[in-house]
């Protein structure tokens, strides 16, 4: 059910958003950005259970802990990343919006080299 609060929550902001826009555009800048802080804070709840769930699955699985780390990286850079670029893109800021996507994806690929190289050599250790 949080889902449908959080997706009220959104619409209610993109209405007050077009409401302030004709008559005070910076106004509607405010409550773009104040909306989604308010939504991602209201999602850190569910930050708290994913550690817990990746806890238990590391005292369960014996996976080095340095690969269980670098997914929680990816997944922060990922949300932070397409979270700050929205409100770019919002503000008519389009370049400096792909600009981050583009550094977040970069930063993706380079946190999982050392994943794909332990998965490579993990493959070529059966072979």
């Amino acid at each position: 059910m949080d889902i449908i609060k959080i997706s009220m929550l959104g619409v209610c902001g993109v209405m007050l958003g077009f409401i302030l826009k004709g008559t005070r555009p910076e106004y509607a800048s405010f409550i773009t950005m104040a909306i989604g802080i308010l939504i991602l804070g209201l999602a850190a709840g569910k930050v708290a259970y994913l550690f817990e769930t990746l806890d238990r699955l590391r005292q369960r699985i014996p996976v080095d802990g340095s690969y269980l780390a670098t997914l929680v990286k990816i997944i922060g850079i990922t949300y932070i990343g397409q979270f700050s670029a929205s409100i770019c893109k919002d503000a008519g800021y389009q370049t400096i919006g792909a600009q981050i996507e583009l550094f977040c994806k970069l930063s993706v690929m380079v946190l999982s080299m050392p994943v794909l190289l332990a998965i490579l050599d993990t493959i070529s250790g059966f072979l």
